[in-house]
């Protein structure tokens, strides 16, 4: 005997989500290559040279050390989230609402707009010397960050707080930017200056 009607359709549900739950490998993998290239790009637009060695740096500045691995696990954690809160949004479950469907195509713009935000801030604080910019643009990057986080957790919970972190350093990153500007004042008549 199958039981009844009600219970059978409760428990196809609870394993198409457990199933919807698990990200196919393939998914997961474009999710890394995306992250590596991103990373990449945004290593090439990383300039440690003299500019950045002359710069005084606030106190609060972790050494340049720990920004690899810090990196390295907010970029793994941002492709997590962003291959889970893709396949999610994507799935079609029997008690899936109309209005999940397009989310794939809001989340999937939403990553690739923070990847460019996040590239662009190490192109604008490190190869055109302009922390002043960066600063502003950082405010983007928080915003867009927090959008990514508000677009997963419609359809993920796990993916929207995997994305937590990533908001915490680019926020902490953001006082390291404001403490640069304050410390390095820019040419007198230049935007941002503090003289």
């Amino acid at each position: 005997m199958a039981g009844p009607p009600e219970a059978r359709s409760q428990s196809l549900a609870g394993r198409l989500d457990a199933r919807a739950a698990r990200v196919p490998v393939r998914v997961a993998l474009v999710a890394a290559f995306i992250a590596v290239v991103v990373a990449g790009v945004g290593g090439l637009a990383t300039d440690l040279g003299p500019w950045y060695r002359g710069l005084t740096q606030p106190p609060w500045k972790p050494p340049d050390l720990v920004f690899g691995p810090v990196w390295t696990l907010l970029y793994t954690l941002t492709a997590w989230a962003g291959a889970r809160a893709w396949w999610r949004a994507g799935w079609a479950g029997p008690d899936s609402p109309d209005e999940v469907r397009p989310l794939r195509r809001r989340i999937l713009a939403a990553f690739l707009l923070n990847a460019v935000l996040n590239v662009l801030w190490s192109a604008l604080f490190f190869l055109a010397q302009r922390p002043d910019w960066a600063l502003v643009e950082i405010v983007l990057l928080t915003a867009s960050v927090w959008w990514l986080i508000v677009l997963c957790d419609a359809v993920d919970r796990l993916a929207s707080r995997l994305l937590w972190p990533y908001l915490a350093w680019v926020l902490f990153a953001a006082t390291v930017n404001a403490g640069v500007i304050r410390l390095n004042p820019l040419p007198p008549g230049t935007w941002g200056a503090f003289t």
